[in-house]
């Protein structure tokens, strides 16, 4: 249990990474970090670590939305809801999810560019996130009683904020 927290852990700081030194500085994440550091400062940060560590556009840009699900499936994998007659198996909710935004993207309803290359790479990091990892069968109710495991679940569906794009 302790290599897959470890390993979610290492999953969200890359993708950290990717975000604060090769996105745009209009997302969330990097709207706190210049409140913090100074814009300067952050442009000059960021030139270095971009300079000494160039990365291709599919790490840039498709990879951390993999690795989030990767993530989130794993917190989401020992979860359902249920909601009076119907139980939801938590495990599909980040392949949904991600699957969703690029149809939102591409009917121009949220912002962003719909990138297929993005839903191939959220179904790679989905599938061993579901079943490599699927060490227990005997799902509970997400809500019932929340303890720490499923409020971690909880909140990392709200990490996913700090990647919008702030106008």
């Amino acid at each position: 249990m302790r290599k897959r927290y470890l390993l979610i852990v290492v999953s969200l700081l890359a993708s950290l990474f990717i975000y604060v030194f090769y996105r745009t500085e209009k997302t969330v994440i990097n709207e706190m970090l210049i409140r913090l550091i100074s814009l300067d400062n952050y442009v000059a940060l960021r030139t270095i670590v971009a300079g000494l560590l160039p990365l291709n556009e599919l790490v840039i840009y498709s990879l951390p939305g993999g690795l989030w699900v990767f993530c989130i499936t794993l917190t989401s994998n020992p979860y359902h809801i249920r909601l009076s007659n119907w139980q939801i198996d938590c495990v599909f909710i980040p392949l949904v999810f991600s699957i969703g935004l690029e149809i939102f993207q591409a009917l121009r309803v949220t912002n962003g560019r719909f990138d297929i290359m993005d839903i191939c790479v959220a179904i790679a990091f989905w599938l061993p996130a579901k079943y490599f990892f699927n060490d227990n069968p005997d799902k509970v109710n997400i809500l019932d009683p929340l303890d720490g495991r499923g409020l971690m679940c909880l909140a990392s569906y709200g990490i996913v904020y700090f990647s919008h794009v702030l106008d």
